[in-house]
């Protein structure tokens, strides 16, 4: 086993030896490689017969008539726009040219470039050495907070438009938080149980409610039952919470099932208009469970307080939570950003700002704004509804488009509601970015900003979503070169088949030109070798 150890590094460091050898002599030899062949073919120029060979060549392409040049050109527009098509759609569904990827994962390594695989990538400081990363998991994805219902919310939608909006990604790993939270502490699963987590796992919705019955049939007292049929078989809020009430009663003291009831149940109340009692039921359930914040129950709370406009008490909230100390979400920090604004909204004006500047109150908002965007750069573009909403996932992304989506479905109406806010945030929100140009490589306020969202984003969200970029991609190189290539091949075929005799001269014209070097070249290699020299090399 030592000598096993012992050679691999030898093994490695002969690879990587050859790489950077490979990698030099296609830096620095291709022009000496270039040199000798040129070379070469002067010295064969005359045994070869390589003038008559171009004399014949030149000679059968002055026959060929005008419609050959207008077919060649035009197959390779053609060809050129199907790669180009090809290409555009890769870029617009993986964010990625399709021939730069190969590229770099096949022929990049063998050149002795840096592996796609490299931790530094984009977050690479100026003078090349890798940044210093967050601990924590930047594309972690969360339970979205505000979930609708399955039965009574997305289904709806799915029979109305016939779209589906949920991914499966997203609800395989709804299935994953079902099976922890209700089954997952049991030290001896009771038949019902492993009934009940063969149905998260089904696939089918139907099999997942005809297993929910099974499981009722073999114990009637079977809460974790009756909570997916609330979910999923329920077609009104009303059916859901009358479910979820039932399961209340049986789940006797098992705390992640009277936690998921309650905070589901005060959903339905929200849902239904008692916004007090869905307040005062997700208070008390804080209260009595204050050490399961990483479910995320105040926002639940902020967005129902902020539709019984109580400010005060949002603040409040706010105060708890908004702290250095805690994650952030773009519920915190644009609610956070709502507040300020609302209280200098309804009086701000662009113009009247830029002849007096800005009082202390309005930068106050301003900043935090720039605060809430730097967070989550995605979020305006919805609430300015320049963007159309779709119905959100059951989980996000935090920072990624997915939790713009969930946070602008709920409280795109309480920005409606603050008079003037959304004006402030259409004057001031792109200003952020000029205080962070470089947000990959370094935030302002918050770590830079992730580079993973885009792929996470895609899986959650529906493939009729078309998901937010941040910082917008440049069209990669590919694009543009088989774009320029299809409209240049496409305009000579147009020219050469109304002008063909033009063209011609001009083909001929080109061609001389582009050759003329080369002839030097070989006038000045004459001129410079004694005629014997050539003579007895060719002889060899």
């Amino acid at each position: 086993m030592e000598d096993t150890a012992g050679s691999n590094p030898q093994s490695l460091g002969f690879t990587e030896k050859l790489k950077s050898w490979l990698s030099w002599s296609w830096t620095y030899v291709c022009f000496i490689w270039f040199g000798m062949v040129l070379i070469m073919i002067y010295v064969l120029w005359s045994p070869l017969k390589l003038q008559e060979t171009l004399t014949s060549a030149s000679v059968f392409l002055n026959t060929l008539t005008p419609k050959f040049y207008v077919a060649l050109t035009g197959t390779s527009s053609l060809i050129s726009g199907l790669i180009l098509i090809f290409e555009w759609w890769y870029f617009r569904k993986y964010g990625t040219s399709f021939i730069e990827q190969v590229s770099v994962s096949h022929l990049r390594p063998l050149l002795g470039g840096v592996e796609s695989s490299s931790t530094t990538g984009l977050f690479a400081s100026v003078n090349g050495e890798a940044e210093p990363r967050p601990s924590v998991s930047e594309c972690k994805v969360w339970r979205n907070p505000l979930n609708l219902f399955r039965g009574a919310e997305y289904n709806r939608y799915t029979w109305v438009t016939g779209k589906e909006p949920l991914t499966y990604y997203d609800m395989n790993l709804s299935a994953q938080d079902h099976q922890t939270f209700f089954t997952g502490d049991t030290p001896q699963l009771r038949p019902e149980d492993a009934v009940m987590q063969k149905a998260w796992r089904e696939r089918n919705p139907q099999a997942r409610i005809r297993a929910a019955y099974q499981a009722i049939e073999m114990n009637q007292e079977c809460a974790a039952a009756y909570v997916l049929l609330a979910e999923e078989e329920a077609t009104t809020i009303t059916e859901a919470e009358r479910l979820f009430k039932k399961a209340l009663i049986i789940a006797g003291k098992d705390i992640n099932l009277l936690v998921y009831i309650k905070r589901r149940m005060a959903m339905c109340a929200r849902k239904l208009g008692r916004i007090k009692e869905a307040v005062k039921m997700m208070r008390d359930l804080m209260k009595e469970f204050p050490l399961l914040g990483m479910l995320n129950i105040h926002e639940n709370l902020l967005e129902a307080l902020l539709e019984l406009q109580a400010y005060a008490d949002v603040q409040a909230v706010l105060a708890k939570y908004d702290d250095i100390s805690l994650p952030k979400s773009a519920t915190i920090c644009y609610t956070s950003a709502l507040l300020k604004a609302r209280a200098v909204s309804d009086k701000f004006s662009p113009e009247a700002a830029s002849r007096r500047g800005l009082s202390t109150a309005e930068m106050n908002a301003v900043e935090a704004i720039h605060r809430a965007v730097e967070f989550n750069p995605h979020v305006p573009k919805y609430l300015l509804e320049m963007k159309s909403l779709i119905l959100p996932p059951e989980h996000i992304l935090k920072r990624g488009d997915s939790e713009a989506v969930a946070y602008a479905f709920f409280h795109l109406q309480h920005w409606k509601r603050a008079e003037g806010a959304l004006n402030l945030l259409h004057c001031t929100w792109e200003g952020t970015f000029r205080i962070i140009p470089y947000p990959l490589e370094k935030g302002h306020l918050f770590y830079p900003y992730p580079g993973c969202t885009e792929t996470a984003d895609r899986e959650l969200l529906p493939s009729f979503h078309e998901v937010s970029v941040y910082p917008k991609k440049e069209l990669p190189f590919f694009i543009l070169f088989t774009a320029g290539l299809c409209s240049f091949t496409a305009m000579l075929a147009m020219l050469t088949h109304q002008f063909p005799e033009l063209m011609g001269v001009f083909a001929k014209a080109f061609f001389s030109t582009l050759f003329a070097p080369l002839g030097f070249f070989a006038d000045k290699m004459e001129s410079f070798m004694p005629s014997s020299f050539w003579h007895q090399l060719t002889r060899i």
